[in-house]
């Protein structure tokens, strides 16, 4: 989890061996060609959005959490670039018995060099004799096959140092622990799981891997390795952009749907959407995505009759902290603290309504207290997704005062997503129903460009600096005004676009609402 300087890896050039981390042994297992660029050529890579960013954040934030089950254990604390001195460090720390866990351990054997997370002292009962227990800490909520893979190559380095292992676990959230405020329960928080029959299995072919790495590693051009699905899968390669640059914007990988089907024509030799035999069975988005033309089902024109003045146009934004926060809360439960509401009445004028709670307090009752206001009684609650649903339910769930308000609430709203699935395609979507791809083919003068704040992954992570870590209340000003920006274009947009889907089949439009009262 906290690896960042095990990532650190010499780049000496093409024709010598260079020394591999366990990150770098993962990007190998998934693409050659990727750790053959992360050494060689990083400067191709995509850099890290800031959702990406904050990602790698909270994995840090959890490593924190869990060295504190293990009391009494000491940090390898050397710097990033101080390779030998945490090796040094660390070999002092396996030779004092009185240290009974090992943060961030550093080891090296073969020209392979890891970070160990935690490694927890055993003692023979005996001998005395001393092994360790190898636990790697996630973020996730399950065991991964990755990290099966993770645990592999660190055990593989640990035993070639000579190192005794008593087992190897991964260490992750439990999603089933529900704090009650106070202090954490670490034991709750966290669940430990014994790997070590697939982790053993694993470390017999690593030997292998490695050998056929460093071959590749050691060429003077990165491996001839063709783009496909397994770009994307454990993770997405940030070499992505690199890798597909020169591909068609009909490319076959370019087509959505299930994997396997498009890995499937994929081998069949095509390479074109364009190029799909005419007969081949196809979902229907796969077959409006093919045919590239735009499609409008006879029945969008009651779809938008269904919906009653005043129409509320309405976005939530959460956080997902894997760390709880507020009482009552779970693991990655999804706790809202913003809202925006553009209304609009039957003549089209529209206004503005929007919440933001911006104290590092429980959000939720003042949040809901502030939307069951907004909302009032009538009208069309336009959503986009079944998100809104599913946060509501939960707060029905956690705050059953608000069970009645909510309920009425739930049945009012409408899912704008759900209708243009439905009804409509343009080929500008490109395959895809998210707003930011649908907006744009829609309504091409709002957009997200000139915005600070641009996705919701971004808007928690700046959500999360400003009421948890930022203290200048300048930069908290600028964050909140960020913030709020954000969520009112997402809201102005279901307008825009809700209202370009009635031009679709004649439905005038009033003047108003070309402008967005939010500014």
């Amino acid at each position: 989890m906290m690896n960042s300087m095990e990532d650190q890896t010499d780049s000496s050039g093409p024709t010598a061996p260079p020394r591999l981390s366990k990150s770098k042994f993962l990007s190998g297992l998934q693409c050659l060609k990727r750790v053959y660029l992360e050494i060689h050529k990083p400067f191709l890579a995509t850099p890290p959005d800031a959702a990406t960013r904050a990602l790698l954040a909270m994995g840090h934030e959890i490593g924190l959490e869990a060295q504190r089950r293990f009391p009494g254990g000491v940090p390898v604390s050397a710097g990033v670039r101080q390779r030998e001195a945490a090796l040094a460090r660390t070999a002092t720390l396996i030779e004092d018995p009185a240290v009974p866990a090992i943060f961030e351990g550093a080891f090296e054997s073969g020209g392979v060099f890891v970070r160990v997370d935690i490694l927890e002292r055993k003692r023979d009962a005996e001998t005395g004799a001393s092994s360790w227990r190898l636990i790697e800490v996630k973020s996730s909520t399950r065991v991964k096959d990755l990290h099966l893979s993770d645990l592999a190559i660190q055990s593989y380095v640990l035993l070639q140092a000579g190192i005794r292992l008593a087992g190897s676990c991964l260490m992750h959230i439990n999603t089933g622990y529900r704090y009650g405020g106070g202090d954490l329960d670490l034991e709750q928080l966290f669940a430990i799981e014994d790997v070590s029959e697939a982790v053993a299995k694993r470390s017999a072919e690593v030997s292998g891997l490695l050998t056929v790495m460093k071959e590749r590693l050691t060429a003077l051009e990165p491996p001839d390795v063709e783009p496909g699905s397994h770009c994307l899968s454990p993770y997405a390669c940030p070499f992505w952009a690199h890798c597909t640059k020169e591909k068609p914007d009909r490319w076959i990988y370019r087509l959505s749907g299930p994997k396997a089907a498009v890995e499937g024509l994929a081998r069949q030799g095509i390479s074109t959407i364009d190029a799909i035999p005419p007969a081949t069975p196809l979902t229907p988005l796969q077959r409006r995505i093919k045919d590239n033309v735009e499609w409008i089902s006879p029945k969008l024109k009651a779809s938008l009759e269904s919906i009653r003045y005043p129409v509320h146009h309405l976005d939530f934004e959460t956080i997902m902290p894997a760390v709880p926060r507020f009482a009552f809360t779970r693991p990655y439960q999804a706790v809202p603290m913003q809202w925006s509401n553009h209304i609009e009445d039957q003549s089209g004028a529209v206004i503005h309504h929007e919440f933001l709670h911006d104290q590092p307090t429980e959000p939720r009752r003042r949040w809901a207290e502030s939307l069951i206001e907004s909302l009032g009684e009538h009208g069309t609650i336009c959503v986009y997704s079944p998100y809104e649903q599913a946060v509501i339910k939960q707060m029905i769930e956690d705050f059953p005062d608000f069970r009645s308000d909510f309920r009425q609430i739930l049945k009012r709203l409408w899912d704008l997503q759900a209708v243009i699935q439905t009804n409509y395609y343009h080929p500008d979507f490109g395959g895809s129903y998210s707003l930011k791809s649908v907006l744009p083919a829609m309504a091409r003068s709002v957009g997200y460009d000139d915005l600070t704040i641009r996705d919701g992954g971004q808007a928690a992570a700046a959500y999360h600096h400003m009421v948890f870590v930022e203290t200048d209340w300048i930069e908290q000003a600028a964050t909140r005004d960020a913030l709020r920006r954000y969520c009112a274009r997402d809201t102005w947009a279901l307008v825009q676009v809700r209202h370009a889907l009635s031009r679709k089949v004649s439905f005038p439009v009033a003047p108003s609402l070309m402008k967005d009262p939010t500014g």
